[in-house]
């Protein structure tokens, strides 16, 4: 765990696995969470010789929560220099959410860095109904309780049955959340304000040259599976697939089926 200072943000990462493994592999996070996130999908790359990279984006949990709103642009640009300073010249890129929705991005502004892309229950347009989701969120924060931002946040990203057969755990993240410092609910805000007037980009992304793999729950309510067709048909070299009885949270709600789907395809393209 470090911190990688760039043009006066901190940025929170971690490496695991392999620090000369042939191939890096880079996990994006969604807009709620935190490189602790991803513990259920990065073993496996471990275990297969990868070099793995994780951070916070500023505004996230543990970096910089500089006043925003932020950029795509600025993400991909601190992204960009964090792998450059830890040697990286190519790497595979996974993203969940506002994670997959900075590596499409960064797919299309720095295409020579990225030899795949693998992009979980995001989208690259909006609708009035995410949209009205989002902006709930934020009025949540407004409140000022972690807790109940994150018991009135739950039922627009967790599937049902995920739901109903997680109570108690679902109960302890709320209370979690409670505990983040202050800050954390202000840089939510930010990041709701910077995913609202960036994420649309449908239009570029036939610029996007590496190969990609599309994934979303099929039960996911705020990001549905419209958007990841619409993803998967402007890629040029696209796969497409939709997890069953899943919510917008794969990453925590079918992370064995994930682990599949993610490792062959990267190892397909190694």
């Amino acid at each position: 765990m470090a911190i990688y200072e760039y043009k006066g943000t901190q940025l929170f990462y971690e490496e695991l696995g392999d620090p000369n493994g042939k191939n890096t592999v880079a996990f994006l996070n969604g807009v709620m969470a935190s490189t602790s996130s991803w513990a259920y999908l990065t073993p496996v790359f471990v275990k297969l010789g990868f070099r793995v990279i994780l951070h916070d984006f500023k505004g996230q949990l543990k970096s910089s929560k500089p006043s925003g709103p932020y950029t795509f642009l600025e993400h991909c640009d601190e992204a960009r220099a964090l792998f450059e300073h830890l040697g990286i010249k190519k790497l595979h890129l996974v993203g969940t959410s506002y994670g997959g929705e900075i590596a499409m991005k960064f797919a299309v502004l720095y295409p020579e860095m990225v030899k795949t892309i693998s992009i979980i229950d995001s989208v690259s347009e909006l609708d009035s109904v995410l949209e009205g989701f989002v902006l709930g969120w934020s009025a949540l924060c407004d409140i000022g309780d972690g807790e109940l931002f994150f018991n009135g946040m739950a039922p627009s990203i967790y599937g049902p049955d995920f739901m109903a057969l997680n109570r108690a755990m679902l109960a302890e993240r709320a209370k979690a959340v409670k505990s983040f410092p202050a800050d954390y609910l202000q840089g939510q805000k930010i990041l709701y304000d910077t995913f609202l007037q960036n994420v649309t980009m449908t239009d570029e992304l036939t610029r996007i040259e590496c190969p990609a793999l599309i994934v979303c729950g099929e039960d996911d309510i705020l990001k549905p599976p419209k958007f990841s067709q619409i993803i998967a048909d402007h890629i040029p070299n696209s796969e497409y697939i939709t997890i069953p009885n899943c919510g917008h949270v794969a990453i925590f709600e079918k992370p064995k089926e994930l682990e599949s789907a993610l490792s062959g395809f990267i190892l397909k393209h190694c």
